[in-house]
């Protein structure tokens, strides 16, 4: 029998990656007040997106996850809500095309303003302070006073979540996401972009098929697929007074539900079985996902499958593989065989950006864009071998014009990444990047129903 759970019961369990709050009596004031404050989703919405990732887990559908690596305060506008969001929209097209099936899309943002760092401090000099964790935690700013957490950021941050959730919301059903407005969602800057006559191509294809679909009677007053999408949220459940605070009871099912997001994961250097995040995940409903890196084992990591998901339910966990370009090889084909011995029903992700960071020998911290891609490849090669279903990407990216990195069709070198280098913590893919891994992710796709198709005319 599991032990009895509490949203309060990851408390008593050793904790990593948690900041040190020098005043406690702020952050129990600055808890309270959230567990007052209105919910940011839904148990229904959870629930729903459940249902989509079991379609996952059956290889009916495909899940792709992207946004920011860590949302800030600063940079914070509808402008750059609406230029991630468009750029989502337009590899959720890509996708579709080349899979065939829907694409189940979930954002990494209003909420991911947490980050966990390698080291608790950050040098320069002879100075030394609390490393960034955050906006929600500290300042980036290498600065005594800012480096210093403040709990009175985890109300701006649920306020920011508020906003963005209300703009996404607007342009998922309020018709910026028709299907008619695909010519309108490239961005300036992708236009000029090599991605851009394929993308023109595609729209074209998609305008034809809605031609077609109104001349037969279709129209988007009938359908509302046409003119709407299902959008979800995510972040890293990393600051758990926070997730404690926003943790209610479904009214419907009598069960807890995290509301500060749709799905929540846990990170690599947060996923011990007897700590506390996942102490804190296994007792609500949301669908959970799990960062597999390196290091990670078959037997640890079925007994973490066990704690969060005991009944095996079906979208329930989602597995990221995130092992590094020269690593995947290496490391996933025994995960991938522990999880289908046990008869795990699991989606597996590949997240290619976190296993390929490297400085730059100008001293930016930076992503190879093909080693980006050799993992991508790599990931749905070694599934295709084990005859399990590569079944999504998780990456970080934005819609601005960033140069974060390298390579990838606009050529961006190490002299270029000081031109638009704007992330607060890891580099970004930008808009044509995006695109491009979107692309290729479709050819992959495409191979793999030819595959599947090919093998059931064998069978049958």
């Amino acid at each position: 029998m599991a032990a009895k759970w509490a949203p309060d019961s990851w408390r008593s369990r050793p904790i990593q990656q948690v900041p040190d709050y020098p005043n406690q009596l702020a952050l129990k004031a600055a808890e309270a007040r959230l567990r007052k404050f209105p919910p940011l989703v839904f148990a229904g919405e959870a629930r729903q997106l459940k249902s989509h990732l079991a379609k996952v887990a059956a290889g009916k559908a495909f899940l792709l996850q992207g946004g920011d690596c860590a949302e800030s305060f600063a940079e914070f506008g509808a402008d750059n809500i609406r230029d991630t969001f468009r750029v989502i929209l337009q590899m959720a097209a890509v996708l579709t095309f080349g899979a065939g099936m829907p694409i189940v899309k979930v954002g990494r943002m209003a909420g991911q303003f947490a980050k966990p760092r390698s080291s608790g401090t950050e040098k320069k000099g002879e100075v030394e302070l609390p490393s960034y964790r955050g906006d929600i935690v500290n300042g980036m700013e290498f600065d005594a006073a800012t480096r210093v957490p403040d709990p009175e950021r985890q109300i701006q941050a649920y306020n920011q979540a508020a906003a963005t959730l209300n703009l996404v919301r607007a342009f998922a059903t309020g018709g910026y996401a028709d299907l008619h407005s695909v010519h309108r969602w490239n961005l300036g800057f992708v236009k000029n972009s090599p991605e851009s006559a394929r993308w023109e191509d595609i729209s074209n294809r998609i305008t034809e098929a809605l031609d077609f679909m109104e001349a037969c009677g279709v129209t988007p007053d009938q359908s509302e697929q046409l003119r709407t999408v299902e959008f979800y949220t995510s972040h890293e459940a990393l600051l758990l007074g926070y997730e404690e605070a926003l943790t209610r009871v479904d009214s419907t099912s009598g069960s807890w539900v995290d509301t500060s997001a749709h799905m929540l994961w846990i990170g690599d250097r947060t996923r011990q079985l007897d700590g506390a995040h996942v102490e804190f995940l296994r007792g609500v409903i949301n669908p959970v996902g799990l960062k597999c890196g390196p290091t990670s084992d078959p037997d640890t990591l079925l007994r973490l499958i066990d704690t969060l998901n005991p009944d095996n339910k079906a979208g329930k966990v989602t597995l990221y593989s995130r092992m590094g370009a020269d690593k995947v090889e290496q490391h996933l084909p025994q995960l991938i065989r522990a999880v289908q011995r046990a008869g795990k029903v699991v989606v597996w992700s590949c997240d290619p950006m976190h296993g390929n960071t490297l400085t730059s020998s100008n001293g930016y911290k930076t992503r190879p864009f093909d080693r980006i891609l050799r993992e991508v490849r790599q990931f749905f090669e070694v599934h295709a071998a084990e005859g399990s279903y590569a079944g999504g990407i998780h990456v970080e990216m934005t819609g601005s014009e960033v140069t974060e990195c390298l390579g990838g069709a606009q050529a961006i070198a190490e002299t270029d990444l000081s031109d638009r280098y704007h992330t607060h913590c890891d580099p970004r893919l930008n808009a044509s990047q995006a695109l491009e891994l979107a692309f290729l992710v479709a050819e992959m796709l495409k191979k793999e129903r030819i595959r599947v198709g090919t093998r059931l005319a064998e069978a049958s």
